[in-house]
């Protein structure tokens, strides 16, 4: 059931800075990164019946097995063999890593690892696409932008003219704004630290814009004030626990919704009075934008072709492979959104 990929085009997110940096759950090394890509099949395995050599592909980081329970629920995309493992450093089959350099494993990461020119993944994790589809563009929907995207869109689901809070202007924010945007939003208000980023947020929708460190009162105030009460929907991309309590609080009573998107602090604890709740206030989590990557991602990169979607506004570098460092220093130093890098240079 495995495939082995030619990788064509790999972006940088911040989640493969975050292991780079050995900041993740278990520093696992050595191991190769990189898990939001595009590329063509090179070859397929037992078993493998859905793709042949030749398909263009995105590998994701997370599978849909369409066996387990949570695949055949229309409610739930967090497959029970293939769901995200920043653990796992190994094939599923059987045990193995594919990679060695003079007989030592180098280990696999989030059964991906696209920073290389070929690499080997289960083929419940690669979503066959339209070979129209220019992969330099769309490898972006196989992390960050659906991530975003989806969790506005499939999760929050504001209505037309609704108002939208987005915590976090990152490109997993920008994406969450294009959705409202989308969405037909009436206001979607930005909330970063960095007011350097207002600016280019304006481009993926955001009307309007708080930093926190910019008044003496906490930021949900500031947008009730804003809002006469609360927005409708409140999207968090931070990761920061204090965003995600400010989000859920900050969503107006009877019938706000905040949707946490941001992976936690492994020790961080939520904490908030219950009376928000009572007062009929939901808070939701989402995973990958609730897309399931095999049946959803398709019909994503349709979208595109169809220019439904603007993808080309999320991608600000490009360099070749051999400059894979400029990448994680334009990351590092808060500049650009992707970039991405072209494995023929």
């Amino acid at each position: 059931m495995e495939v082995r990929l030619k990788i064509l085009y790999t972006s940088l997110c911040h989640t493969d800075v975050y292991f780079w940096e050995a900041k993740g759950q278990t520093p696992v090394f050595p191991r190769i990164l990189g898990h939001e890509a595009a590329g063509i099949v090179e070859s397929v395995g037992e078993g493998v019946t859905e793709l042949a050599p030749g398909d263009h592909v995105l590998p994701v980081f997370t599978g849909e097995c369409k066996e387990c329970a949570h695949c055949k629920s229309e409610e739930s995309n967090m497959c029970e063999l293939l769901r995200i493992n920043p653990d796992r450093k190994v094939m599923i089959n059987d045990g193995q890593a594919r990679f060695s350099i003079n007989g030592q494993p180098i280990y696999h990461f989030l059964g991906t690892s696209t920073f290389s020119e070929y690499t080997v993944v289960h083929s419940g994790c690669v979503a066959k696409i339209n070979p129209e589809a220019p992969l330099d563009k769309v490898c972006v929907l196989s992390c960050g932008f659906c991530t975003g995207f989806g969790a506005t869109v499939n999760v929050a689901k504001p209505k037309k003219g609704s108002t939208v809070a987005i915590f976090g202007l990152g490109a997993v924010g920008l994406a969450a704004a294009e959705g409202a945007r989308v969405a037909g939003a009436s206001r979607i208000i930005g909330v970063d630290l960095n007011s350097n980023r207002f600016e280019t947020a304006k481009k993926f929708g955001c009307t309007e814009f708080v930093n926190p460190l910019e008044h003496s009162k906490p930021v949900q105030e500031v947008l009730a004030e804003m809002t006469n009460g609360g927005v409708d929907r409140a999207v968090e991309c931070t990761g920061n626990i204090n965003a995600m309590i400010q989000a859920l609080e900050s969503v107006h009573d009877g019938w706000g919704v905040a949707v946490l998107v941001g992976v936690p602090h492994k020790d961080a604890e939520f904490k908030t009075h219950p009376i928000h709740f009572l007062n009929e206030k939901t808070l939701k989590g989402t995973f990958y934008g609730h897309y399931k990557p095999r049946t959803d991602l398709p019909v994503v990169v349709e979208q595109y072709l169809k220019g439904e979607l603007e993808l080309e506004k999320f991608i600000t570098h490009s360099v070749p492979f051999s400059e894979i460092n400029k990448a994680f220093e334009l990351m590092l130093a808060g500049q650009g959104l992707r970039c991405i890098i072209h494995m023929d240079g």
